[in-house]
């Protein structure tokens, strides 16, 4: 993982030591050291982290974290705090003035790469939904950032996997106001919870009494349902071994005994944004697979996808000697309800005939708006006189039932006129079938529409 890393301390030791961790990691590492020289950094470059310490001369900590979080164009970085100083009040202030993060001095590699490699993530995460938005910053990751966010949004759904009721009460107590947290007390029931439950984070206790934590980690890990869960353990301070094997496994952050509660909440907030931001890229990225590849009228598939599937299909008939029909569909006199009744009544229609040629065929047929008012049908293993039994019962259906149109305040007597071919040559392509259905459509318009007729070859 590469990243640029702000690192901004007055010391110089403190900023020589993290920038030799850092860039041991291959981080691309920047340094300030006041609060004036670090926002004049962000002001004119880009980061992907920055590490702030608290106690600065003339602006502390806090108001640059306050200022990088209040700035449109800023408040997506994340900033960690860290800070000598080890009380609840201080943590407080930070998350107030938005901090993502903090880290304790003296830092120990386990957390400061633990941190820094969580929240890089997430931010690159950011981007990558800015740039999908693809419109400006505010339109796209702005939002994205407030939905992203328990604290502003729905609450987060968290299940707590710890065999200790002192244990895991504490830890419902200090999550509660954000999130719905659930708790499974038997481990031996975790993963089916965790499969089914829909949570954005696993709380896991890494000391369970008679359970292995870190085999329940690596079933998580691979179990398709649970793979994009963040899992969040909660350790023994002696128990670093354990803590770096769960590391290893790919979980994404830890907790030491005793638990402060508003690290708690800062790391929580992370993963779960973390968890959301995935989800919603993972749904960008479906929802550009499939307007691809449908239409966005109709929600058939579109002549794209026609071309891409269809020549398969037909080598594979052909291979196998197996029977394939295609249908072209084409609703008569289409221009006239545009020209009379306005092109949203023509949208309606268009809409209703999709409706209709869907439930007259079947789940593994395939239905595509071919351009204009014009549809193909491809239905695999289907001969002739199925196809024709097929499409008399699709014309029938569109015409024997008037179309609704305008809100319901106009039925329009709609036909349509069909043209058919099926595989019957060793050599048949997806042209020459188009091509043949093709001209029977024609056939069938010349000699009167609504009606169908079969390619005679």
């Amino acid at each position: 993982m590469t990243a640029r890393i702000l690192v901004v301390d007055d010391i110089v030791a403190n900023v020589k030591l993290l920038e030799a961790r850092l860039t041991a990691e291959y981080f691309d590492v920047t340094v300030a050291t006041s609060g004036q020289e670090a926002l004049a950094f962000i002001a004119r470059s880009s980061c992907d982290l920055v590490l702030l310490d608290v106690m600065m001369p003339g602006m502390d900590g806090f108001e640059v974290c306050r200022r990088i979080k209040s700035n449109p164009r800023t408040t997506h970085i994340p900033v960690v705090m860290v800070t000598a100083l080890d009380q609840p009040a201080d943590r407080v202030r930070g998350l107030e003035a938005g901090a993502d993060d903090f880290l304790t001095k003296p830092v120990s590699d386990v957390a400061l790469l633990t941190r820094v490699k969580s929240l890089v993530r997430l931010k690159m995460l950011a981007d990558e939904l800015h740039a999908r938005a693809g419109t400006s910053f505010d339109a796209g990751l702005d939002d994205a950032l407030v939905l992203a966010d328990p604290a502003r949004s729905g609450p987060g759904r968290i299940l707590v996997v710890d065999d200790r009721r002192s244990s895991y009460e504490r830890i419902v107590t200090a999550l509660a106001k954000e999130n719905t947290v659930e708790v499974e007390p038997v481990p031996q029931e975790a993963l089916f919870r965790a499969a089914e439950g829909g949570y954005e984070l696993a709380i896991i206790s890494i000391s369970l009494a008679d359970y292995d934590a870190l085999r329940l980690c690596s079933q998580l890990r691979s179990l398709e349902r649970t793979r994009h869960l963040p899992i969040l353990v909660v350790t023994e301070p002696e128990d670093s071994g354990r803590l770096l094997r769960a590391l290893e496994l790919g979980v994404n952050d830890y907790l030491v005994r005793p638990v402060d509660r508003n690290e708690m909440l800062a790391r929580v907030r992370t993963q779960i944004r973390r968890k959301r931001f995935t989800d919603r890229l993972r749904d960008n990225v479906q929802l550009t697979m499939e307007m691809a590849v449908m239409d966005g009228l109709t929600g058939l598939n579109n002549r794209r996808y026609l071309e891409t599937h269809l020549a398969p299909l037909i080598d594979q008939a052909n291979n196998r000697g197996k029977d394939l029909c295609v249908l072209i569909v084409d609703i008569d006199h289409f221009k006239a309800v545009n020209d009379t009744h306005g092109h949203d009544a023509g949208d309606d229609v268009l809409r209703e005939f999709a409706r209709r040629l869907r439930k007259n065929i079947r789940g593994i047929d395939i239905a595509c708006r071919y351009g204009g008012e014009e549809f193909v049908v491809v239905m695999p293993e289907t001969d002739l006189k199925l196809g024709v039994m097929v499409a008399e019962r699709l014309r029938e259906r569109v015409a024997g039932e008037p179309f609704s149109v305008a809100r319901g305040s106009k039925l329009l007597p709609i036909t349509v006129s069909i043209g058919l071919a099926t595989v019957d040559r060793p050599n048949d392509t997806a042209d020459t079938m188009l091509k043949r259905a093709d001209l029977a459509l024609y056939s069938a318009k010349r000699c009167g529409r609504n009606r169908v007729v079969a390619d005679a070859a």
